[in-house]
């Protein structure tokens, strides 16, 4: 795999961070988690003036082979029809991408579709379709190296054009089923508290998709005698997630490399994120939690991480649509920083 060089931020610089917090014409704290945000961005960015440049959102897309057991209500033809809906401008994501000025990228990480030539989609292609990870990995030791080092690429892109934050989503049927297999093994909380209804409001297909996973769980503890990679992130990411979603965590891992503030939707890029810090654990230091998803499991994943989300909205869309609301808060924590007077500089008796 790839080599990341991930440093954790200096810390020097929190003590004037928190020194300028403190003096701005407000009692001290009464702007709560804005003010925990401004020191984490003015922290990464190294300065007591951060900013938000030329924000990005990439949405990775890709297939699961384990779509073939009916762990999902939706078809897998939904995903490649969803991308079109993206380029054409009219899901949720773009919307909201157009509503806070992102620049919005859509990656075909794995979708079981010919994209003709004339499509915008960016073509990162692994092969149509992850495989069935109840038979067999999802997907070789190369193309899990190869999904890396693309979704890296794509961050790299961003950066260079001159982003310094970035949001990720994804759009893949039944990749809340690879989530929950990555979330119990990365975590250690049983597979029934990981496993939520995906996409079926009504929750009715739970139990089949909990006898298919706990099936698959199964299958790959028999085969793993001899594996020295059996039940690590880097095997469990092969085994059972998907082409966007093994994208993402190299993506997570260049952004936090080039010290980007990376803003985490809901259950399965929060997932994804833990992948990515079971390999790199100071990427964790380069995020901030957007949404609590209503997916049952990321509330429990989340409590796991000690993350605070800014947000709960009730979202259950994925496409990294929470992310995406969470951004205005973001920037009005930066605002607060870089825009409100100082005790200092103005006749205002300080107050508490």
């Amino acid at each position: 795999m790839i080599q990341f060089n991930i440093k954790r931020p200096d810390d020097g610089i929190r003590v004037r961070l928190k020194e300028k917090t403190d003096n701005l014409t407000k009692p001290k704290g009464s702007l709560g988690m804005l003010e925990d945000i401004a020191m984490q961005a003015g922290w990464i960015q190294q300065t007591l003036t951060p900013e938000l440049r030329m924000p990005c959102h990439i949405v990775f897309a890709g297939d699961h082979g384990i779509a073939a057991e009916g762990v999902s209500i939706s078809p897998q033809e939904v995903t490649y029809q969803m991308i079109a809906n993206f380029l054409a401008g009219g899901a949720g994501v773009n919307f909201l991408a157009r509503q806070h000025g992102f620049d919005l990228m859509v990656v075909d990480a794995g979708v079981n579709f010919d994209f003709g030539p004339d499509v915008p989609v960016i073509n990162r292609k692994i092969r149509k379709s992850t495989r069935n990870y109840l038979c067999r990995p999802a997907m070789t030791a190369e193309e899990a190296d190869l999904a890396v080092l693309r979704g890296a690429g794509c961050v790299q892109d961003c950066f260079d054009r001159g982003c310094n934050i970035i949001g990720f989503g994804e759009m893949g049927i039944t990749n809340t089923s690879a989530s929950a297999l990555w979330m119990t093994y990365l975590t250690g909380i049983p597979l029934e508290e990981c496993t939520g209804a995906g996409c079926d409001h009504t929750g009715g297909i739970i139990g089949h998709k909990l006898d298919v996973l706990r099936r698959a769980m199964a299958n790959y503890a028999a085969a793993g005698a001899g594996d020295a990679e059996h039940g690590s992130a880097a095997g469990v990411m092969r085994q059972f997630g998907g082409y966007e979603m093994v994208m993402t965590v190299g993506a997570m891992l260049r952004a936090a490399e080039l010290g980007m503030i990376i803003l985490i939707d809901g259950f399965i890029m929060t997932c994804c994120l833990l992948a990515a810090s079971r390999l790199y654990p100071l990427v964790a230091d380069y995020c901030i939690f957007g949404h609590q998803s209503d997916e049952s499991g990321h509330k429990r994943l989340l409590h796991f991480l000690g993350a605070r989300p800014l947000l709960n909205l009730g979202l259950r869309l994925g496409e990294g649509t929470g992310a995406l609301c969470a951004y205005p808060v973001v920037d009005s924590a930066v605002r607060m920083l870089n825009e409100m007077s100082a005790f200092g500089d103005v006749r205002v008796t300080r107050y508490f």
